[in-house]
């Protein structure tokens, strides 16, 4: 009887740690999302807009959306990231041709990147989003 328990609590344990990891995963893709939208330089929102997460492979298109102040970009992808997992690979993308030009300084109001900033910042990113999701 006791193994049986030992071993109901080590499946129960290991079921938690399972969903911890995911959420720890999906927390890191909405920190990395947000970084990366809410630095996006802004003129008619197209860049914002165009942000996209997918799963296993890129992206490659280009949409047509206009979203200045990001919030429908974001929302949309959180709620896309919310069927990530482990043992999957996540891209976030930006596909219009002047993206690596924004990136690079060609725009006044992110003069030092995006993405770059944003990917100094992901070993804390990581720490935080481990940190709020241990078991």
């Amino acid at each position: 009887m006791r193994q049986n328990n030992f071993a109901l609590s080590i499946r129960e344990w290991a079921e938690k740690a399972e969903g911890a990891i995911d959420d720890t995963l999906r927390a890191i893709v909405v920190e990395l999302g947000s970084s990366i939208i809410r630095m996006s330089p802004v003129d008619t929102g197209r860049f914002r807009g165009n942000w996209q997460f997918s799963l296993e492979r890129p992206s490659t298109g280009q949409l047509e959306a206009e979203d200045k102040d990001g919030a429908e970009t974001l929302a949309k992808l959180v709620a896309e990231a919310n069927t990530f997992s482990a043992g999957q690979t996540a891209y976030i993308v930006n596909c219009l041709p002047y993206a690596i030009e924004l990136e690079y300084g060609h725009s006044q109001q992110a003069p030092q990147g995006i993405v770059r900033i944003t990917v100094a910042r992901f070993q804390q990113i990581v720490r935080d989003a481990a940190r709020s999701n241990q078991i």
